[in-house]
């Protein structure tokens, strides 16, 4: 353990009248337009993203019927499992692309890194759109999801610095409300459209958007050099952060609950509800007003008490799967209330979990930032395989939401012993400093030290106007850097 005493930021430099001096302003002191600007290109991206990955979800019975026709004219049931295999490869794609892309990426400048990512995006959309075979479509896939995790992580800290000081979790919330906005408007629309012009059709259309969003970086982005001296080996040394992959685990472990309800949308809201094929987008409407209320709830409370939003949001999201399982069968409204409920919860522990990565990460940011959508994703392979699996077992269509509420509840206890363990090591560090509070020498801030590492541990931000920190002298003990 090292002590280091709260350091003062400088003041922020005096904003300039003058345009040409734009670019010496630090991003959250630019000019309101263009930082909205700015959080608008990073959020259309975030669009595209959510397009790409979740109307796969609401068109899978079609891409099924076009690539696997054989099968799913012998067992439509086998089919739908195997067409799910395109959802976990994207997946796949993402917790690949993720850590190796924020290491590439540690010498780029953040605004050509995440434009770069667009084009990238871009070009892995269309080859999905134009793969003849299943096993090419599916490799298309994982290229596509390579850098959306990475992009999402850029994005993340990019908005951060345009919204300020203070505003982590919102900067989060903004960085991902591209991809909510695109589950509300976006997702639906591409299965109606799906539906109507085929899936192929649609990729391409999602293609045209990644174009776009190019094209917005590039004209509202604030230039933000590299941060000079830093190497692939500096962001490495967050992997050697013990919580840093417990974060991960629990991550990966409660969102695949979601996932293995949500992969199988479609089939759920025909065979379970009873409703036809052209009920699916108003489904995935209300998933997706759920997404979006609950990112805009959970960057707000994560800036509050990221402790409390996990506490709470999680039992929120449990009981919402035990709602879907129970009100779905034969009902429309409760079909459309459980996806609802479901994303609003999910949708508020996003920020959280981001921000807690983020902090965990320390210098590392941009790996932990990327790490979150590599667990968000595994969740996504986790969910839509074990869905699969009891819908391949012969068990129904119903069978995934009990998968859900067992990873679900998985998840919370996880989150639960994770934080007494880090407050019950908080609580003995500081024993220890007090034990030996009288054999330090020379000027230590020992309460003021550990409670800064107590709040970054719990995954909470560190308060820069603390009081002046308590110090004393003496020898410092081997126990104090145990």
């Amino acid at each position: 353990m090292t002590l280091t005493s709260a350091s003062r930021s400088a003041p922020p430099p005096e904003a300039s009248s003058n345009p040409e001096q734009t670019s010496a302003l630090a991003p959250h002191e630019l000019p309101a337009r263009r930082r909205t600007l700015a959080l608008l290109a990073l959020a259309l991206g975030g669009v595209g993203i959510g397009a790409s990955e979740f109307a796969t979800m609401g068109l899978l019975p079609g891409i099924a019927d076009g690539l696997l026709s054989g099968q799913m004219s012998a067992d439509p049931e086998a089919g739908i499992a195997r067409a799910g295999g395109l959802i976990t490869a994207y997946a796949l794609g993402v917790v690949v692309g993720a850590p190796v892309l924020a290491l590439l990426s540690v010498r780029w400048s953040r605004t050509s890194m995440i434009t770069a990512l667009a084009v990238a995006l871009a070009a892995g959309t269309v080859l999905s759109a134009l793969m003849p075979t299943f096993e090419l479509t599916m490799a298309a896939r994982f290229l596509a999801g390579v850098p959306h995790g990475a992009y999402f992580g850029v994005a993340s800290l990019l908005a951060a610095s345009l919204m300020g000081p203070g505003s982590q979790g919102k900067g989060v919330a903004v960085a991902l409300s591209g991809l909510t906005v695109a589950n509300l408007i976006g997702v639906p629309l591409m299965t109606a459209l799906g539906q109507v012009a085929g899936w192929r059709t649609v990729y391409l259309v999602i293609a045209a958007i990644f174009l776009a969003t190019v094209l917005a970086l590039r004209w509202t982005l604030p230039p933000q050099p590299a941060v000079p001296g830093r190497r692939a080996v500096d962001e490495l040394l967050a992997l050697r952060r013990v919580q840093l992959w417990i974060v991960m685990a629990l991550a990966a472990v409660g969102f695949a609950g979601g996932f293995a309800v949500f992969s199988y949308v479609a089939d759920i809201t025909t065979q379970v509800s009873g409703a036809s094929a052209s009920v699916v987008p108003w489904v995935l409407a209300a998933a997706g007003l759920g997404m979006t209320l609950g990112n805009i709830l959970g960057g707000i409370t994560t800036d509050r008490s990221l402790r409390g939003t996990l506490l709470l949001g999680f039992p929120v999201y449990i009981a919402a799967l035990v709602g879907l399982f129970l009100a779905a069968p034969g009902s429309l409204p409760g079909l459309l209330i459980g996806f609802f409920a479901i994303n609003v919860a999910s949708s508020a522990l996003g920020p959280a979990l981001q921000t807690w990565l983020i902090r965990v990460a320390h210098r590392s940011e941009v790996l932990g930032a990327s790490l979150n959508h590599a667990a968000f994703n595994v969740a996504n392979a986790l969910g839509a395989a074990l869905g699969g699996a009891v819908i391949a077992g012969g068990l129904g269509f119903r069978a995934p939401m009990v998968v859900a509420i067992v990873l679900a509840s998985t998840g919370f206890v996880m989150v639960g012993a994770t934080l007494v363990a880090l407050q019950l090591r908080s609580r003995r560090t500081l024993a220890v400093l007090r034990e030996h509070e009288g054999t330090y020498t020379g000027s230590i801030p020992i309460i003021a030290a550990q409670q800064e590492q107590e709040q970054e541990e719990q995954g909470e931000e560190p308060c820069e106007e603390s009081e002046p920190a308590r110090t004393t002298t003496g020898t410092i003990p081997a126990m104090a850097g145990a």
